[in-house]
């Protein structure tokens, strides 16, 4: 029901916001606005979200049809198992839904966001065979998705290159504040979550891998900032994370070869259930860009906007940070709003601003939680979200305060 009352509330509190406007400002285009824009937003959620997702969908679970014959998405899943079997309990061992969750993270954390999504949507489509009630969300499902949102990133390379596009003297010099607001906001993700689902984050599998893998990203921060230059860090990344992706693509083929797989045939058996996933999260989608729409169009954030910078200033503190805090609610609810809010910022500041960098490392810092909720839910027919939307947006919260406090740690 959590989703339900959220979805009605974006059109009920933007038609109030659109009526006091009206009214009382005499702003006659309101309602046009917002209505054009539910147009608009229905056209981009079919036309250039759903549709060109078909094609990317129909690759990449003919991809991972052929990694699963061949035995990888298993081996990955066994691998990560000790780990996985105390943060997702209800996930028997071995499970394909943990490789599969695996690459998932694997493929966000390098910035690989088209190979992300449809490996990320396999993975709810697998946890949703371990479900009893098809219609109300796992704890599994729900700890998948929080840590989805809260986006956890190595390399902003899509924000690096805006900085550069906008002459930014040194696009990259927003990467490790980034990184730290992101893996600020995963942690409190994953504990706060842990602590609602009564897990042990204690045990000594947790504290080992947890420990590694914080060692490993402030490991691989330290080396970038001592010993690289912005040139060789974004090339890295590009080459990196590229190499990676080929990397995988090539090894499932080959392993499914050496197992005497048909790999054409399991490719064009798996790439068949791409165009259906995309046309079943097309109402869900559509709905939920629709809502935001509203929302956005009414005026609604600018108010909110307003009323968080008078509170700020009439607490005493410093409110430098307040005219990039448009980026930061948009990010939860619209990816290309946040980005398009982002360059406006930079434009309107100045690159180099202290302004500018913070809406840099607030696009990065985390993930678009309603879009991540309505795509991976829809996709499986789930429309009792339980907890996720405020854990998810508890994740977000963590992840634009990890972001002003570097940003004024490093910037101000």
């Amino acid at each position: 029901m959590t989703l339900t009352y959220i979805w009605a509330g974006f059109f009920i509190v933007g038609f109030l916001a659109a009526l006091v406007q009206w009214l009382f400002l005499g702003d006659v285009e309101v309602f046009k606005r917002i209505v054009d824009g539910t147009f608009e937003s229905a056209r981009v959620g079919v036309m250039e979200i759903s549709l060109p997702l078909a094609g990317v969908m129909t690759l990449w679970l003919g991809i991972l049809t052929i990694g699963e014959k061949a035995g990888a998405i298993q081996f990955v899943a066994h691998v990560i198992s000790p780990f996985f079997s105390r943060i997702f309990p209800g996930i028997p061992k071995d499970h394909p839904a943990t490789g599969l969750m695996v690459m998932n993270y694997s493929a966000n954390f390098l910035g690989l966001d088209n190979a992300a999504t449809p490996v990320g949507l396999k993975a709810m489509e697998s946890l949703q065979t371990l479900n009893p009630n098809k219609e109300e969300a796992t704890d599994a499902q729900i700890m998948f998705l929080v840590l989805q949102t809260a986006g956890l990133t190595l390399i902003p390379l899509t924000v690096m290159a805006q900085r550069a596009v906008l002459g930014a003297k040194d696009p990259s010099d927003i990467f490790i504040p980034t990184l730290i607001a992101t893996f600020a906001g995963t942690f409190v993700a994953l504990i706060a979550v842990a602590i609602k689902q009564r897990i042990n984050l204690f045990h000594p599998v947790v504290l080992a891998w947890l420990g590694g893998m914080s060692a490993i990203v402030l490991g691989i921060v330290w080396y970038f900032s001592q010993y690289m230059s912005k040139e060789e860090i974004q090339l890295v990344s590009k080459v990196a994370a590229n190499f990676i992706l080929l990397s995988v693509i090539v090894l499932f083929i080959v392993g499914a070869l050496i197992k005497k797989v048909n790999v054409y045939e399991a490719f064009i058996e798996g790439a068949k259930g791409g165009i259906q996933t995309s046309l079943t999260i097309i109402p869900y989608l559509v709905g939920m860009l629709v809502a935001i729409s509203v929302l956005r169009n009414s005026g609604v954030l600018g108010m909110l906007v307003s009323g968080m910078s008078w509170g700020v200033a009439q607490l005493g503190f410093n409110t430098d940070f307040t005219a990039a805090l448009p980026t930061a609610l948009m990010k939860s609810i619209s990816g290309s709003g946040a980005r398009a809010m982002m360059i406006d910022a930079m434009k309107t500041y100045g690159v180099d601003s202290f302004v500018g960098r913070l809406v840099s490392i607030l696009q990065g810092s985390s993930d678009t939680t309603f879009y991540i909720i309505a795509l991976y839910f829809g996709s499986v027919g789930i429309n009792k979200t339980r907890y996720a939307i405020t854990y998810g947006l508890l994740a977000d919260v963590a992840g634009v305060a990890a972001a002003i406090w570097v940003a004024y740690l490093f910037f101000h």
